[in-house]
């Protein structure tokens, strides 16, 4: 598939959702609501549950499925209230010692006036900050799309995996169409020029691992379960200032890539 089947292929409306993720998983989940400041965002769903019995935080990106449900979960786009309700949740794993899990898949933050005088991009840079510096291992998987800083909130980890017909860019083939070339009839053109597939993003090492998704949604949790236990037990074995330096410097060494 070229880039931008793989855009349409990480929208389509029969992927796995964050909320499937979970269930596939983990056990005992429990979900937990509210940032304590505004309200409860259903765009993003956070708690805690057992990954092969180890206690995780899990922060993950809601596009539900059908009519009522993506409408409910605003498209999966969140409002600040949803990146600070995650927030909460990385701050406490830090308490007691929990990893993290992110699930990315959102075009990206919502944008509406609301959303903006509620302090949109201030969240989402909070979000960044607090994930750069939390004390405890953090794993994020790009489920589908990963739009703008609307999923870097959630990306800021020692590793990103993704799946191989997700994407994950700066903006979305159709803005970028729009910006470039004053015409988003472009979108092919711009969906290869954004090297926003997951084969561009490995290759510029900005993602550390892709899964395949050939052999259907059972192998593909049972893969990516087995991947993440084994990598978030190789990070707890890991001293919490290296763990950190690591971290920042992962994000370091990125750029200078043409």
């Amino acid at each position: 598939m070229d880039a931008y089947e793989r855009v349409l292929a990480a929208r389509a409306s029969g992927r796995l959702t964050a909320k499937d993720y979970i269930d596939g998983l983990l056990t005992d989940f429990i979900e937990l609501h509210g940032d304590r400041r505004f309200g409860d965002d259903p765009a993003m769903i956070c708690g805690i549950g057992r990954l092969n019995g180890v206690p995780i935080t899990v922060a993950g990106i809601e596009k539900g499925h059908g009519t009522a449900e993506r409408v409910e979960r605003n498209f999966g786009s969140c409002n600040p209230e949803g990146y600070r309700k995650a927030m909460r949740q990385f701050k406490l794993a830090e308490k007691f010692h929990r990893p993290v899990l992110c699930l990315v898949d959102t075009s990206g933050a919502y944008c509406g006036i609301g959303a903006e005088e509620r302090g949109q991009g201030e969240a989402i840079a909070q979000s960044m900050a607090t994930l750069m510096r939390l004390r405890t291992p953090v794993i994020s998987v790009i489920i589908g799309e990963g739009g703008s800083g609307g999923a870097l909130a959630l990306a800021v980890a020692d590793e990103v995996w993704m799946l191989e017909n997700a994407v994950y860019s700066v903006i979305s083939p159709e803005g970028a169409a729009s910006i470039i070339w004053k015409d988003s009839a472009r979108v092919r053109e711009a969906s290869s020029v954004l090297k926003l597939t997951a084969e561009d993003l490995l290759g510029m090492k900005v993602v550390e691992r892709v899964f395949s998704e050939d052999a259907g949604n059972d192998a593909l949790l049972n893969e990516l379960k087995g991947a993440l236990s084994a990598k978030l037990d190789e990070l707890r074995a890991q001293d919490c200032d290296e763990l950190l330096s690591r971290r920042y410097a992962r994000f370091r060494a990125m750029g200078g890539v043409v």
